[in-house]
C-alpha cells in the first residue's frame, strides 16, 4: 500500500496512477479535498499543445523555464515536465476536464508572461478548480479512499527506509497509524510564514518541509519564495487575498500615496505591465520609503476603466473586494501590498522520480523543489503537478512491489505517539497563535521582498526565542474539535521552515530573481548553484547541471509587447 499526503492536484494525480496501476492506495489531508490550495489557481496550465501557434516546442517551454528560473532550475527536471505536459494535458482530458476550446474544436491556448508563444490552456478564470475537481472525480470513479480532516504528525522511518505515517482526526482526535510501503508526500510549501500570504489560514504552513526534514530528508532552496505584487491588506484575516494581475493587464494604475504613478521610476517601458518580481520590488521600495499608503501598501486603481471591462473582465475581483470590504473598485482604488504567493524551493528531489534521500519517500508539488529555480514561470505549477503525479506514482508502486518484507520500528511509532501525548497534556502559558503570529512577523520583517544580512541574522536571533517559548506551550482541545493540536504541529512546521529560510538567505549573498538582498545588489555567477540544508549539515552547495545545446539556444529575451509579464 501507498500513502499520499496532501490531496490537492499532486496527491491525487499521484493517487489516480497508482489506482490504476492496481496498487493499494490512501489519500489523507487536512482540509476537504474540494477546498485543496490547487483550487485556487486562476490562470491557466502550460504545455506546448502548439494548437495556437504552430511553431511552439517542448524545447521552446524548456528554454523559456530555464531563462525565467535565472538558470536555478534543474534542467533534467524541466525536461521532463516540458516533455511530458502535452501527456498531462491528454490524463485531464481523459478524466473529462473541459478545456476552453477554439469554434474548430482544438483547445485555446493564451499568453502567459515570459513565454515565448501561446501555451497556456484554461478553463476561464477557474482552471484550477476545474483540475480539482476533475482530479475528484475521477478518484472517486475508481473507489480511491480519500480521508479529508487527518492531520499527518509524523513520518516513520526505520533504517533509512519509511514505513508508514502517525496521525490524528482534526474533528475527534482518533489517532491514525498507517502502515504503508512508500510515502508521496504533497502537502504544499511554506508561504503561510509570512504575515501577508495568498495562502489561506492554517495550509502552507511548512508541513512537507518539517516532515520530510524529521524523517531524514533536506530541503532545497527555501529562501527562494515568490512575492504576489498585489495581496489585499484588510481586514487582518483575509490580508494577502489576491488581486488577480489581470487588473493591471486589463489597464490598472499604481499609485503611491503621494498619487504618483511610481512604475515609471522602475521600469517605464513596462510599467504595470512589468514582471511580477519587479512589480513587487517596486512596491516594497515604495512603502520602505516612506510613499506608502496609511496601512502600508499602494494603491492599485481601476477606476478608470469602462464599468462593463471591470464587471466583464474582472468579475472575481470586483466581488471579492465588494464582499471582503464593502469596497466597489468602479469607483475606488485598492489597497494592496506584495504577498507570499509560492514556494519554489521545497524538499530535495532526483529529477527522475521525484525520490528523496529516505528510501520509499517521494514529494512533488509545491512540496518539492528543482523546476522553478529563482522564478516561477507562471502557469508551470499546475503541469508539475500532473506530470510527476504521474511518474511518482509509477515510482511509489515499482518500490512498493519491489518489496519482499518491510522491517518496522515500535520505537518509531512509541516516539510519534508520544508526541502527541506530550502536546495534549501541555499547559504552559504561551499561547500557540501568538506564537505562530511572532513568526510571520520575524519572516515579513526581515525575509520579505528584500533581504539584508543584519536582518536575516536578527531574524534567526529572534527565532531562537520563539523555539525556546514553545517549550511552554498550552494546548487546549475542546469540544470544536482538536484543532489547537494541529496549530502546534503547524507551529513546529513553520519554525523549521523560517530557520531553513532565514539560513539559506543568509548564505545567498547576491540579488537573484525573487531574492533581493541590497547588501549584494548583484547576481553572483559563483552562486549558480542550489542551496542545499538540513538542521544536521546546515547548507550545502550543489551544482546544477548543464543545459543542453539545443535548449541553450533558444534561450532568448522574449517580447512583452501588448500582454503581462508573468
Amino acid at each position: 500500500m501507498v500513502l499520499v499526503i496532501g490531496t490537492g492536484g499532486a496527491g491525487l494525480r499521484a493517487a489516480i496512477e497508482l489506482a490504476e496501476a492496481g496498487v493499494d492506495v490512501l489519500a489523507v489531508g487536512k482540509r476537504a479535498k474540494e477546498d485543496a490550495h490547487t483550487a485556487l489557481a486562476a490562470g491557466g496550465i502550460n504545455a506546448a499543445l502548439a494548437t495556437m501557434d504552430a511553431e511552439d516546442t517542448w524545447q521552446q517551454h524548456a528554454a523559456d523555464t530555464l531563462k525565467e528560473s535565472y538558470l536555478l532550475a534543474d534542467p533534467r527536471t524541466v525536461e521532463i515536465v516540458t516533455r511530458g505536459a502535452a501527456q498531462g494535458i491528454g490524463d485531464l482530458e481523459r478524466y473529462g476536464m473541459a478545456f476552453a476550446r477554439e469554434e474548430d474544436g482544438r483547445i485555446s491556448q493564451r499568453f502567459f508572461g515570459a513565454h515565448k508563444f501561446r501555451r497556456t490552456a484554461f478553463a476561464g478564470d477557474y482552471t484550477g478548480l476545474e483540475i480539482q475537481r476533475t482530479l475528484i472525480r475521477r478518484a472517486g470513479q475508481l473507489d480511491i479512499p480519500v480521508l479529508d480532516g487527518v492531520y499527518i504528525t509524523r513520518l516513520l522511518v526505520h533504517d533509512g527506509a519509511v514505513f508508514g505515517a502517525y496521525g490524528f482526526d482534526l474533528a475527534k482526535g482518533t489517532r491514525y497509524l498507517i502502515h504503508a510501503d512508500a510515502v508521496i508526500l504533497a502537502a504544499g510549501g511554506h508561504t503561510r510564514i509570512w504575515r501577508r500570504t495568498s495562502s489561506r489560514r492554517d495550509e502552507n504552513t511548512g508541513d512537507s518541509f518539517r516532515l520530510a526534514v524529521e524523517a531524514g530528508a533536506r530541503l532545497r532552496d527555501p529562501e527562494l519564495v515568490q512575492f504576489h505584487p498585489s495581496g489585499i491588506i484588510e481586514p487582518e484575516h483575509a490580508a494577502g487575498t489576491l488581486v488577480s494581475e489581470a487588473a493591471r493587464g486589463e489597464g490598472g494604475i499604481l499609485r503611491n500615496a503621494l498619487g504618483e504613478r511610481f512604475m515609471s521610476r522602475y521600469d517605464p517601458d513596462r510599467m504595470e505591465l512589468s514582471t511580477r518580481d519587479r512589480v513587487a520590488l517596486a512596491s516594497y521600495t515604495e512603502i520602505q520609503e516612506g510613499r506608502g499608503t496609511p496601512h502600508g501598501g499602494v494603491w492599485l486603481d481601476v477606476s478608470h476603466l469602462p464599468r462593463q471591462t471591470i464587471m466583464t473582465r474582472l468579475p472575481r475581483v470586483y466581488q471579492t473586494l465588494m464582499d471582503l470590504q464593502m469596497l466597489d473598485i468602479t469607483r475606488e482604488p485598492i489597497e494592496i501590498a506584495p504577498t507570499a504567493h509560492y514556494s519554489m524551493g521545497g524538499v530535495w528531489v532526483r529529477p527522475e522520480d521525484h525520490s528523496t534521500d529516505v528510501r520509499g519517500l517521494y514529494a512533488i508539488g509545491e512540496a518539492s523543489s528543482g523546476l522553478h529555480g529563482a522564478n516561477r514561470l507562471g502557469g508551470n505549477s499546475l503541469i508539475e503537478l500532473l506530470v510527476f503525479g504521474r511518474l511518482t506514482g509509477q515510482a511509489a508502486a515499482a518500490y512498493s512491489q519491489s518489496l519482499t518484507a518491510q522491517p518496522r520500528s515500535a520505537s518509531a511509532i512509541a516516539q510519534a505517539r508520544e508526541e502527541v501525548d506530550q502536546l495534549l497534556a501541555a499547559d504552559g502559558p504561551e499561547n500557540v497563535r501568538a506564537l505562530q503570529r511572532a513568526v510571520r512577523d520575524i519572516m515579513t520583517a526581515y525575509a520579505g521582498v528584500v533581504r539584508r544580512e543584519e536582518g536575516l541574522r536578527a531574524g534567526l536571533a529572534e527565532l531562537t526565542v520563539i523555539e525556546k517559548r514553545m517549550e511552554d506551550v498550552g494546548v487546549h482541545p475542546d469540544i470544536a474539535g482538536y484543532q489547537d493540536l494541529a496549530h502546534a504541529f503547524d507551529l513546529k512546521s513553520a519554525t523549521l521552515a523560517a530557520r531553513a529560510t532565514l539560513e539559506a538567505a543568509l548564505e545567498r549573498r547576491e540579488t537573484r530573481g525573487c531574492h533581493n538582498r541590497s547588501d549584494y545588489p548583484d547576481l553572483d555567477p559563483a552562486l549558480q548553484v542550489n542551496l542545499v540544508w538540513s538542521p544536521t549539515t546546515g547548507i550545502t552547495r550543489e551544482s546544477i547541471p548543464a543545459v543542453p545545446a539545443e535548449i541553450a539556444s533558444l534561450m532568448e529575451e522574449v517580447s512583452t509587447e501588448g500582454k503581462l509579464a508573468e
